[in-house]
């Protein structure tokens, strides 16, 4: 590889990055889109196939999760070795494409396999992102970036809902996959033609360019404290970011009585409105204190989850639709603080020639854990609390994975704030 060739552009044109950062947001809003389109599409799935709640859990989590996770680390071995910027071209036309199919499905076990075929697909859309970020920003503006790529998880989100909720509600819940799906495949020559392959740790130590073997690679993040303490931080903060970002539109309106375009609308703006605020002070935060003090990469997320738990029981215990809705926004931008600060700091327990695998592996526990378990759980819980509380058991499914799961997360955090320094790379 040649890498004068590589460093031209930085030469050239010093604002190609953004333009890069441009369209890594754009591929993340893409990727949430198709991600969370199914959460609004749950109930008339659920009434034209006959499905029940553990069934569409698994759809919305254990499905996809399983390949995403499984495939996330080989394909982070090879974006370590070899094009990134190929493999996210390819990710997203590989995942749109599923989605595309997902209209066509005529029961349980095809709408199972389709989701299977978006996991693969999105497995190779968030490692090499990330590498290539780090390899166009400095220290000093990753988490910033980084923030940027994460806005795409709330606008994709919203724009996910809205949409998919719009075009169910307008042409049936087939329209909406097949439509979002075309959508992306078109996107995905834009990141072949035009984003330029940079240099593999520009801006690292020289003396950190060298390839590490498999083995050893695996062998550094396994053997790391803080790897594991922030995976399960943010494994078990996404069984509720996840799991209540797939159920919540089948909550509000089993137990609000809302119908499938307003809950579309509501829940689209709850998760905009809070996302960008999440990660505006995830952002923020991380770059002011944790540029200074790496332990507050692990402690602001704790202290997120810890502000958030009570306001989030308030939102699923009222009955009062507008106070549930502002009660909502606080604990789900919480959810989302962690994003950045995490994302910096995972980056910075190995090399640069580990950075994509190391992410990889933490990608594997969070998504098999909190995407793969959260809304499964959920529909398990709300099934069996159908008998006892029949309409409301969703409810009380929510309130027994918060109460959980959320104490979690802030020990978690806590406990890689007060261990981030000893595993800096380079401390």
């Amino acid at each position: 590889m040649n890498n004068k060739l590589l460093d031209t552009p930085f030469a050239e044109k010093p604002n190609y990055k953004f333009y890069v950062l441009a369209l890594i947001f754009l591929h993340y809003t893409l990727n949430y889109m198709d991600r969370q389109l199914i959460a609004i599409l749950a109930v008339p799935i659920q009434n034209e196939l006959g499905l029940t709640d553990f069934q569409l859990g698994l759809l919305g989590g254990f499905a996809f999760a399983l390949f995403y996770s499984t495939f996330a680390i080989p394909i982070a071995l090879l974006a370590d070795r070899s094009n990134r910027k190929r493999i996210l071209g390819a990710s997203i036309a590989i995942w749109s494409g599923f989605t595309a199919l997902c209209g066509v499905a005529a029961n349980f076990v095809q709408l199972f396999g389709f989701r299977l075929g978006v996991g693969v697909g999105e497995a190779g859309g968030v490692a090499p992102a990330y590498s290539i970020l780090a390899d166009y920003f400095p220290p000093h503006q990753r988490t910033r970036a980084l923030a940027v790529m994460s806005c795409g998880i709330p606008i994709g989100s919203a724009l996910g809902l809205v949409v998919g909720g719009v075009l169910a509600a307008t042409y049936g819940w087939r329209v909406a996959f097949i439509t979002l799906g075309l959508v992306g495949v078109l996107i995905a020559p834009l990141i072949f033609w035009t984003v330029r392959e940079p240099k593999r740790g520009r801006y690292d130590n020289i003396s950190d360019q060298i390839e590490y073997s498999i083995p050893a690679t695996f062998r550094h993040v396994f053997s790391c404290p803080s790897f594991w303490l922030l995976s399960l931080g943010m494994a078990t903060g996404a069984m509720v970011l996840y799991g209540f970002g797939f159920w919540l539109p089948t909550f509000f309106q089993r137990s609000h009585g809302l119908g499938l375009e307003y809950t579309a609308w509501l829940f689209g703006a709850l998760v905009l409105i809070g996302g960008l605020l999440g990660n505006f002070l995830g952002g923020w935060f991380g770059d002011k204190l944790g540029s200074a003090k790496p332990a507050y990469y692990g402690y602001i997320p704790s202290l997120a989850f810890l502000i958030g738990l009570p306001l989030l029981l308030g939102a699923l215990w009222v009955n009062n639709l507008t106070l549930a809705f502002l009660l909502f926004i606080i604990p789900q931008a919480c959810g989302v603080i962690a994003s950045s600060p995490v994302a910096v700091a995972i980056q910075n327990l190995g090399p640069p020639a580990m950075r994509t695998t190391i992410v990889a592996c933490y990608l594997f526990v969070v998504n098999l854990i909190g995407l793969g378990l959260g809304a499964t759980i959920l529909g398990a819980l709300s099934d069996f609390f159908a008998d006892r509380y029949v309409q409301e058991s969703l409810r009380y499914s929510l309130l027994s994975c918060a109460v959980v799961l959320y104490p979690l997360a802030t020990i978690f955090y806590g406990l890689a704030g007060k261990r981030l320094a000893k595993d800096w790379y380079g401390n």
